[in-house]
C-alpha cells in the first residue's frame, strides 16, 4: 500500500477530472492522489506530467490509503448513475470525517439526496459547482462548494489554493448546505444560457439588419468588450465570428449546423423556477429557444408559413447597432436579476444562508459567465441585503432607464421584420410586468373563480371572497370564505 502522503485525491481522469488533478498538483502545499476506473487514463496522465509528482493508485483501497486523514477526495465522473456507484465504492474505504466531494455538474435534489445518505456513514459529502469548462479546471475555475461547516475547514484551503483570483479574492465560497452548491451551479448555467442567446440574438438583428460580414460583426463585439459589456462570453464571440473555416474559406460561423445543444442544466433552472413560483422568463425562452432550434423536421415544414412583405432595412446602421448593444446590456441586467431572484427563493425554500453578494464575487472570475458588472451585484447586495430586485438596485435602475427606448425600438424592429428575439422580447414583457402598478391578473382570477371556485381577494377590503357567478348580472353576489 503507498503511503499516505497526499492531502487531496481526485477520482476521474478525462478532461475536467486531469486537468483539475493538474492545477492541484501545481499549487504548493498540494499532493495529489489519482485514481480511475480505467488505469490506462491514470497511467497516460502520469506519462504526460511527470512533474505533477501525482500518487496513482490502481484500486480503491490504494487510493484511500494514500491520502491523509481527515481523506478528502474530488469525483470528477459524468451525473447521474456512475456518480452514485464513485461515492457507493469511496464510502467502502473512508472512514467518518473523511470529505467525498462530487464536482460533477450533478442535479441539486441528488445532491441533497446523497449528503443525507453519506451523513448517515459519517462521512462529509459535498456537492461542488466547478465552472470555466476544461481551461478553468486547469487554470483557475470559480467554484460553489456547499456541503458541512466540517468540511469546509479542511476542504476550504484546497479550493482557495486553485480557485481563479479576482481583484485579490479566490473566486470560491462556502455557498450553504446540503444540495446549495450545485443549486447555484444550475442557476450559473441558466443565466449562461439566457446570456448566449441574448448575444446571438443580437449577432443576428446586426447582420440581417445591416449586412456586415461576421468579421465585421466580430470587431463589433471586441470594442463593446472594452466596456460595460465586458465578458467572457463577448470576447469569445468575436473570436468566433473570425474564425475562418479552412476547408471552404468561408466564415466558420456559416458553415456551422443551425442546432444548439444543451446538457441540462438550462432545463433544471426552469423547472426549479417553475416549482418557486420565480418568473425566470429570459432563462426559458433561451432554453426553449435551444429546443426549436433543434426540431429541423418541424422548421422545413414550417419555412412555408408567411412572414413579414417587406425586406429588413435599417438606414441607419450605426444608430441601430448601438440601439442592438443597449437591448443587449437592459436584457442581460435582465436575466441576472431573474437568476438572482431564483437563488434567493431556493435559499428560503432549502433553509439556505446564501450570501448573493458573495455569489457575485466568486463569479468574477474563472467562470463563464463572468462579467464586469458582477462587481455591480455584489455592490448592491452589499448596500441592501435583502435587496427583493436587482433590477431596482440604484446602478441597475440607471442603467435600464438609459437603455429602454433603444431596447423597444430593437425589439419592435424584430417584429416587424419577422426575426425571431425571443430572449430581447421576454426580457422587455418581464422588465414591463414587472414596474406595472396594475395587471391583467385580476381577469385571470375571476376566470379562475367562476370555472373553479378558487376564490379572490379585494383592493378594497381584506378576506378572500367567492361569487356566485350567474349570466344574470343581478344575481352575482360576493362570499367572504372567511
Amino acid at each position: 500500500m503507498p503511503e499516505a502522503t497526499a492531502n487531496i485525491g481526485v477520482v476521474g481522469l478525462a478532461v475536467m477530472g486531469s486537468n483539475l488533478a493538474r492545477n492541484l498538483a501545481s499549487r504548493e502545499g498540494n499532493t495529489v492522489a489519482i485514481f480511475n476506473r480505467s488505469y490506462e487514463k491514470t497511467q497516460t496522465l502520469l506519462d504526460e506530467h511527470p512533474e505533477a509528482g501525482f500518487i496513482p493508485a490502481s484500486s480503491y483501497e490504494e487510493f484511500a490509503a494514500s491520502l491523509q486523514k481527515p481523506r478528502t477526495a474530488i469525483i470528477m465522473v459524468k451525473a447521474g448513475a456512475g456518480t452514485d456507484a464513485v461515492i457507493d465504492e469511496l464510502v467502502r474505504v473512508f472512514e467518518p470525517g473523511d470529505i467525498i466531494v462530487d464536482g460533477g455538474n450533478a442535479y441539486f435534489p441528488d445532491t441533497i439526496r446523497r449528503e443525507k445518505a453519506v451523513r448517515q456513514t459519517g462521512i462529509n459529502f459535498v456537492g461542488a459547482g466547478i465552472s470555466g469548462g476544461e481551461e478553468g479546471a486547469l487554470l483557475g475555475p470559480s467554484i460553489m462548494p456547499g456541503g458541512s461547516d466540517e468540511s469546509w475547514v479542511t476542504l476550504g484551503p484546497i479550493l482557495k489554493s486553485i480557485a481563479a483570483v479576482a481583484e485579490g479574492e479566490p473566486c470560491v465560497t462556502h455557498v450553504g448546505h446540503d444540495g446549495a452548491g450545485h443549486f447555484v451551479k444550475m442557476v450559473h448555467n441558466g443565466i449562461e444560457y439566457a446570456d448566449m442567446q441574448l448575444i446571438a440574438e443580437a449577432y443576428d438583428l446586426i447582420r440581417r439588419g445591416t449586412g456586415k460580414s461576421p468579421a465585421e460583426i466580430a470587431d463589433i463585439f471586441a470594442e463593446w468588450n472594452t466596456g460595460e459589456l465586458e465578458s467572457y462570453l463577448i470576447e469569445i464571440t468575436a473570436e468566433v465570428l473570425r474564425q475562418v473555416d479552412a476547408e471552404t474559406g468561408k466564415p466558420l460561423v456559416d458553415v456551422i449546423l443551425d442546432q444548439a445543444g444543451a446538457k441540462g442544466t438550462g432545463a433544471w433552472t426552469v423547472q426549479t423556477a417553475l416549482s418557486l413560483g420565480v418568473p425566470v422568463s429570459g432563462i426559458a425562452e433561451a432554453t426553449f429557444a435551444r429546443s426549436l432550434s433543434s426540431h429541423p423536421e418541424q422548421r422545413e415544414v414550417a419555412a412555408a408559413l408567411p412572414g413579414p412583405d417587406t425586406a429588413f432595412e435599417v438606414a441607419d446602421h450605426d444608430a441601430f447597432i448601438e440601439d442592438v448593444r443597449q437591448a443587449l446590456y437592459a436584457s442581460k441586467i435582465v436575466a441576472y436579476s431573474q437568476g438572482f431572484d431564483e437563488i434567493r427563493a431556493g435559499a428560503a425554500e432549502y433553509d439556505w444562508r446564501i450570501d448573493l453578494g458573495a455569489i457575485a464575487k466568486i463569479w468574477r472570475a474563472g467562470c463563464i459567465i463572468r462579467a464586469q458588472f458582477l462587481n455591480r451585484i455584489s455592490d448592491a447586495y452589499a448596500e441592501t441585503p435583502d435587496l427583493p430586485v436587482l433590477m431596482a438596485a440604484p446602478y441597475f435602475a440607471d442603467a435600464l432607464t438609459g437603455a429602454q427606448a433603444a431596447w423597444r425600438r430593437v425589439v419592435v424592429a424584430a417584429a416587424q421584420a419577422g426575426i425571431p428575439a425571443p430572449a430581447f422580447s421576454s426580457s422587455l414583457s418581464y422588465y414591463d410586468g414587472i414596474r406595472a402598478d396594475r395587471l391583467p391578473a385580476a381577469l385571470v382570477q375571476g376566470q379562475r373563480d367562476f370555472f373553479g371556485a378558487h376564490t379572490y381577494r379585494r383592493i378594497d377590503k381584506p378576506g378572500t371572497f367567492h361569487t356566485l357567478w350567474s349570466g344574470d348580472r343581478s344575481e352575482i353576489e360576493a362570499v367572504d370564505t372567511h
